[in-house]
């Protein structure tokens, strides 16, 4: 088994990691890689391709595993979660348990039955994805929280929505950066569009925030959901219906939404004063990826292979 951790993340530390390490050695043979720095979880999987790993374990959160997908794309080397982020949307949405000692003891009951199974990556401009990838708002939110990692650890879920809700006052009442998403012959026009892999899109504490419908993480599409306008008067109707489950985000009467979606094409059509395309903020996963001024979003099938 090869660990990769990153110390960083918002519930790890040296401790938790020695006692999770000392554990996994009762049934496998551990080797444990700290992170260092950005996109190191994606070198660590590529030299892993052929390192003749039974399995390598994210030890860390959504990006950490989202780094590690990208490494590993394409092959047949098993893939596993143990939770050490803030909110885990991959581990959750596999039925792994979201405290890491649970998590570990769940690893080591399947030791004797490992059992891999393919999922879906989603692309965007190249970079995989696991579970989501926006353009706008969220985008907007994760850029900010990530330059705030201290708040990010204290804060969870409260420090997320205080910055969307912060981000949404200050970047989206005000000229915000208009885009066109095309898929196939249609083509609408917003301020946020959203791409999902799977569902739920987060999590708000151990409420499910469901945004898109009709996807799941092993079926070969996205589904893909379009903010049309940034209007104070539609937040309180929006965030009612992402977080009800008898309530449906998708049919709100100011968001388009798309299913069975394999590609997308995202750009955008605000200009600045010398008539150059603005560009818009992009996350994959949660993490911040940079300002583009266009979005490739395709699908790879089966692209992953979990332990879970």
């Amino acid at each position: 088994m090869l660990i990769i951790v990153n110390p960083h993340a918002t519930t790890v530390s040296d401790r938790l990691k020695n006692l999770v390490i000392y554990a996994l050695q009762g049934r496998f043979e551990v080797e444990a890689v700290l992170t260092e720095a950005q996109n190191h979880a994606t070198e660590i999987g590529v030299e892993a391709r052929d390192g003749g790993y039974d399995i390598v374990v994210a030890f860390g959160g959504d990006g950490t595993l989202n780094e590690l997908a990208n490494g590993l794309a394409g092959t047949d080397v098993p893939v596993t979660i143990l939770p050490g982020g803030s909110t885990n949307v991959v581990a959750r949405t596999l039925g792994i348990p979201n405290d890491v000692v649970d998590a570990t003891e769940h690893l080591l009951g399947l030791a004797d039955h490992l059992e891999p199974r393919k999922i879906d990556l989603g692309i965007a401009n190249g970079r995989r994805f696991v579970f989501s990838s926006g353009a706008g708002l969220d985008a907007s939110a994760a850029m900010r929280v990530d330059q705030r990692p201290r708040l990010k650890a204290r804060g969870g879920h409260y420090f997320y929505t205080w910055v969307a809700i912060s981000s949404f006052y200050r970047d989206y009442l005000r000229n915000p950066v208009r885009m066109r998403a095309t898929i196939g012959d249609r083509e609408t026009d917003g301020v946020t569009v959203l791409a999902q892999n799977s569902d739920p899109f987060t999590y708000f504490g151990n409420l499910p925030v469901r945004v898109c419908e009709g996807v799941e993480i092993d079926d070969g599409t996205l589904s893909l959901a379009v903010l049309r306008r940034a209007a104070q008067r539609d937040m309180g109707t929006i965030v009612a219906r992402v977080l009800h489950d008898r309530l449906s985000a998708t049919r709100h009467r100011h968001i388009d939404h798309f299913t069975d979606v394999t590609a997308a094409r995202v750009e955008s059509v605000s200009t600045d004063p010398q008539g150059r395309p603005r560009p818009f903020p992009v996350q994959v996963d949660g993490d911040y990826i940079g300002e583009h001024t266009e979005l490739e979003l395709g699908i790879d099938p089966g692209a992953l292979t979990i332990i879970a």
